[in-house]
Order: C-alpha cells, then structure tokens, then sequence
C-alpha cells in the first residue's frame, strides 16, 4: 500500500539551479555598442514577455524582503513546506471557512519548473502531495537564495509579464534594482491575482503595508496598471539594425557601433529633417565608418519622425546614386591616363544615339559652363563632362570598377545602364556608399565594412591606384573648384581638410552627401523612402548639413589633416590658353605634367558632323513662314575638304555650314572627303 501511495505522488523531475538558470529564455534580445553600452532591444518571442534573469544581488533588498511577508512568511525556517500554514487550511476547510493557502515559495518554484503540477485542473490531494514533495526535492539541492531568486525571475505579474525584470520595467519604468518601499509593496500585492482591478489591488497593498492612508497606494495602483509602458530603459538607438541582427530570443549581440557617435548621428538628421518639414523630406539615413578598422561607428536606418516608411531601413535600401558616382569615374580615367585634373572637358549640349532612343544629358541647373577642366567638372558635379568622360573609360569597364568597389547592386552589364551610368542611375546602398568612399580615403584600398564585434577585420584588396585615389580626393577637397557650383561658403566648406560629393538623382527623389576625413567617412542620404519627389531640396540643403554637424562633432578635438602624397604624382605650375580658367598648381601622374593647357586644333580632331543628332526629329510650324524654318548643319574637325550631301543632294563645302529647309519625311546627310568616301553620316526626319 505505500509502495502504491509512494509511486503515486513521486514527483517530477526537478532540475538544479545551473540547469534551471541554462534552460531559462528571454524573450527579448540586445544589441550593445563597441563598449558594451547597451544601444538597443527587441522582442523576439511573443507568447511571454521576459527579461534577461535577474541575479537576487541586482534586486532592491525591500523586494524580496516585502514578497516573503506576504507570500511565505516562514519561509527562511521550514524545509518547503510550511506545516502550520497547511494545517490551517486544511481546518478551514473542514470547518466551512475560505481555505487559505499554504503554498510556499517553494512550491511554486517547483511548479514553475515542473508545469505538470502547475497545470489548470491539477487541485486534487495526489495532485498537492506531488507538489509537496517536489518542494521537499527543491529544498535539499537549492538554497534559499536561489530559491527566491527563481522565483522573483519565473513568477507571472501582470499581463504577458513574467519575472521582476518585465514587471519593474513594465509596470514602473524601472530597473529591479531601483524599485522603492511603495513599489514591492504593489507587486507582491499583484502575486496573488494578476488581473486585479486597481481598486482592489491597492486596498490590498494598503493592507500588506499596514497604511493608515491608502490613498497613495490607490493612485500608484492605477498608475501602475493604467495605459501600457514602453521599457524607458532600452535607448532605442538603432532599430533598424536591432531587426536585423536580433532574430532569436537571448542573443546578446555586440557591434562596432559607439553609443556617443550614434547619438550625434541621430541628433543631426532629426534637427535636419524637422527643420525641412515633412512637406518637403520626410526620411533619412546615416552611416559613419573608420577609416582604418572598416568598423561602423552609426547606423542610422531612420529616425521616424513625418514618416511613412518608418520600418524601412534607408541605410540598407537600393536607391538612385545621383552624382555620388561620378569619383569612380573621374578616378579610372586619371589612373589610365586618358584624363589629368587639368584636362579641358567641353560642358555644351550634347545628344548621344543610343539603342532606345537619344540621351540627352542636362546639367543640374539646366545651364552649361563651356571648357572646364576636369577638377572643376567633378568638384561642380557637371553631368556632361561626366558623360564625355564615360564615353573615354567605358561603359563596361566603368560598371565593373563599380562593382570592384562594392557596388553590389550593379548586377547587369554596362550595357544596360548606358550612359546614364555616368550621372548614377544605378541603384546604391548608404552602406556601399560609405565603403566606397572609404576606398578613396584608404588610398584605393576597399574592404568590406565590419558591423559586428566578433567579425575578423577583412583583408582589403586594391581597386584604384594610390596616386589616382589620392588626385581625386584632392579634387573632391577643393572649395575653390567647386566655387562655380556651391559657392565658395556651402555647407561642403569645413575648417579642416575633408574630400566630399553630393548627388541628387532623378526627379529630386534621393539626395546624397558622402565625403571623408583622414580618420572617418561620413554617409548621408536624404529622401522620401516611399519614392515621391522631394520639394526645394538641393545637393546642399538636404544630406549636406547632417554631414556637415557630424565632421565638426567628429572632429572637435582634433582636427583632420590632408592625406601625405603617395609615390608616381609630380606637381606643377599651370596656365590655361583663353583664360579658361585662372593659374594654379596642379597635380599629375609621373609623366603626365603639362604647365599650358590648351583645346587641341581642330586639325587634330575627327571630322564629324555634329548637328543634326542622329535620329532627331524636326516638326514644321505651320504659323512660321517655310523659309524661316531652316537649320544649319554643325561639323567638327578638319573639313576644309568635305562636302555635305543631303539625300545625295549636294550641300556644298561642309565648312560653310550650310542652312537646310528639307520636306517632310527620313532624310540622310553625310559628310564626304575629296576622293568622295563617306566619313560621318546621320539621319533624321521631318515631320
């Protein structure tokens, strides 16, 4: 008969504190700086809410002390089971009277570890004696302090909160460790019924703590349990990387980020944003990266504010690069010597004959500037320079330099950009962004960038040649190039040395600013997320400014110094013929130097005819007289020689630049030597 009594009440299986402590989830994860400053949190796990385990050490001393009185006042004198409280009940009941109960801290933990005592249904006496015993098991392996640090971390509060870390965060915006006298008071008055009403909640805490006034403990009960709180405590920092990193309850991951240079990240574009107003921007991004280590130090996705995508994290979404790409460019043909900083690039209208159709590029301003050279071209961010300099690199091999420098988004051949490639029509990341600039900051060096702490620091690769990343870095710090276009005080001018391009894409949709000191590159992107338009933001007015603050915080105690020249660059005074533009010093690759720059003869250059563009389109007014609607014919190079033949009507010399008036329909103009070979042709139409 006690063989059969014993089997029937033998009680579960109950763990020791190291695997009890082991097998014990959070639902939450944590993302900590490069200091171990916690940054931000996320919940992971939604069937409970709880927080990491709370060691009794990290608890106010009056929480567990006011618990005890209230649940378990026997608790430091009996062995799990409290005999006189259990006698009491068991009177009670015979006699008639509300049975009170008598399970002690340590039954409960025991049915905390074990559910099976714990499950709905489970009153009956087998049931309670399974129970009793397995607090007599708990009792001969745990001390009493990790039996009441169990039991603080695994007891139901309120709601969906478990464990005093949810509880005092939840319920009082607190760490357990800052909870007062009033506040343990409430949550061991909680214990005994997790959804009671705050009346009763603080008639019952009145009691607990032996008040004459309960009117404090009402009001606080009804603070207590009024509308939801957020944990006050987790700073929110980066949410965005939060989501990404933290995908399993527990993980406590550590990054490059600095909690110091975050803040002053998200303090910067949150004064730049309301201060354009969500009519006219309503999202951006920044990244900030060291130079040396590739290490991310802020990683912004966005600050929520105006707008409607706050979940989109805009550090990590493709958009249009604008002019940001255009360094790479300039940077390959410097390296291949098809262009110097001094080189004179034609800034006139320019149509190209593609396969979809002729492209036309436009400068920002709708105006163009004649010859520049190509250190005003790239530090004014003129787009037709930019694209004559394409037609010099290549389309194909101006994308797979990109994609060398970790643009990972170009995964179509250059073909399919086309020209546009040139005036960033690509699509980008803030964080390719911030990388590739690091590349030019790094001496033509790229690595991947590094975001968490365990990572190994990558080993870089050589993408452009020091001596061309260094020209161009020297081209993009250069205020007085870029005078014609920003002013000679914008936003872009800082007190120290720093190399940096805006860029702005199609239709005002995104707009970039990207530059770097000898020690940080800084990325900042500006936009609506959603894809709208921006309205009266310009390359200077939107990402420049945030860009700006955080150079200046960045370098408040020391500032940057302009990079040592490399080997392979010689210097030299120049003077331009026609006062393109003023005298200076400039800088060549070995070999390279000139001191006049000068346009070449037009001996020297291909004859061709320029205007009409292949494939152009005329339409005839019918209010402007027939004679009036004529266009002259535009060549270029050395046609002292050549004839013009329109539809094999002879035009005459192509020097004179004849007026044509042609008929409605397809015509066909070429331009023919003296022996009559045909050296350019086009053709257009009139409608």
């Amino acid at each position: 008969m006690f063989g059969a009594l014993d089997y029937a009440t033998y009680p579960p299986p109950i763990p020791d504190y190291a695997a009890a402590r082991a097998a014990y989830r959070p639902s939450e994860s944590w993302l900590y700086d490069r200091h171990g400053v916690l940054i931000d949190s996320a919940r992971v796990d939604f069937a409970t809410r709880r927080l990491a385990w709370t060691p009794l050490d990290r608890i106010a001393p009056v929480v567990p002390q006011t618990v005890i009185a209230a649940e378990d006042h026997r608790f430091a004198g009996h062995h799990g089971i409290d005999w006189l409280a259990l006698g009491a009940s068991i009177r009670n009941r015979l006699e008639g009277r509300p049975a009170r109960g008598a399970s002690t801290i340590s039954m409960q933990v025991a049915g905390y570890l074990a559910p099976d005592l714990a499950r709905p249904g489970a009153r009956s006496w087998r049931d309670k004696l399974r129970q009793l015993r397995a607090a007599r098991a708990l009792e001969s392996r745990w001390s009493k302090d990790q039996i009441l640090e169990a039991y603080l971390n695994l007891a139901p509060f309120r709601g969906e909160a478990q464990g005093i870390g949810a509880a005092a965060l939840g319920l009082f915006g607190k760490t357990p460790a800052a909870l007062a006298a009033d506040d343990a008071v409430l949550l061991a008055a909680l214990l005994p019924d997790t959804q009671v009403s705050a009346g009763r909640l603080g008639a019952r805490a009145c009691r607990l703590a032996h008040a004459r006034d309960c009117a404090r403990f009402q009001s606080q009960a009804a603070s207590m349990l009024g509308p939801a709180r957020s944990l006050a405590l987790d700073p929110g920092l980066a949410p965005h990387l939060s989501d990404r990193l933290l995908t399993r309850p527990g993980l406590r991951v550590a990054t490059t980020l600095d909690a110091g240079v975050q803040r002053l990240a998200i303090a910067a574009l949150r004064r730049q944003l309301q201060g354009l107003g969500g009519s006219r921007a309503r999202d951006g991004a920044v990244v900030v990266v060291d130079n040396a280590s590739g290490d991310v130090l802020a990683y912004v996705g966005g600050i929520g504010g105006a707008s409607t995508a706050a979940a989109v994290d805009g550090a990590n979404s493709y958009r249009q690069a604008g002019s940001t790409l255009k360094p790479f460019l300039y940077a390959q043909a410097i390296e291949r010597g098809y262009l110097t900083p001094a080189s004179i690039l034609d800034d006139s209208p320019v149509q190209l004959d593609t396969a979809s159709g002729l492209y036309v590029p436009q400068n920002y301003d709708r105006g163009f500037k004649g010859p520049v050279s190509a250190r005003t071209a790239l530090a004014g961010s003129l787009n037709v320079p930019a694209v004559r300099t394409l037609l010099l690199v290549g389309v194909d091999p101006f994308r797979d330099r990109l994609w060398d420098t970790g643009y990972r988004g170009l995964v179509e051949d250059g073909q399919y950009y086309g020209f546009s490639l040139a005036l960033g029509s690509a699509e980008v990341t803030l964080l390719e962004q911030a990388d590739a600039y690091r590349s030019l900051a790094n001496g033509g060096r790229w690595s991947p960038l590094r975001i968490l702490r365990r990572a190994q620091h990558p080993g870089s690769r050589a993408v452009t040649t020091p001596a061309a990343a260094w020209i161009v870095a020297d081209m993009l710090a250069d205020p007085n190039a870029r005078a014609a276009t920003f002013g000679l005080d914008s936003a872009l001018r800082l007190p120290f040395w720093t190399a940096v391009k805006t860029g702005t894409s199609k239709a005002m949709r995104d707009n970039w600013c990207v530059g770097f000191s000898d020690r940080f590159t800084v990325a900042v992107w500006v936009g609506n997320l959603e894809g709208d338009p921006m309205r009266a933001v310009s390359g200077t007015s939107g990402a420049a400014p945030v860009w700006r603050d955080l150079m200046l915080a960045l370098h408040a105690r020391l500032p940057s110094r302009a990079p040592p020249m490399p080997t392979g660059i010689e210097t030299r005074s120049i003077a331009f013929a026609d006062h393109v533009e003023q005298p200076r010093r400039e800088y060549f690759l070995a070999g390279t130097g000139q001191t006049l720059i000068a346009a070449a003869p037009g001996e020297a250059r291909r004859p061709r005819i320029v205007n009409p563009i292949a494939g152009t389109v005329y339409a005839i007014d019918p209010d402007i007289p027939p004679d009036r609607q004529r266009f002259a014919v535009g060549v270029t190079g050395s046609v002292a020689s050549h004839r013009l033949l329109l539809d094999n009507r002879d035009l005459g010399p192509a020097a004179a630049s004849p007026l044509v008036l042609a008929a409605p329909g397809r015509h066909l103009l070429r331009l023919v030597d003296v022996a009559g070979r045909v050296v350019d042709q086009v053709r257009f139409t009139i409608r």
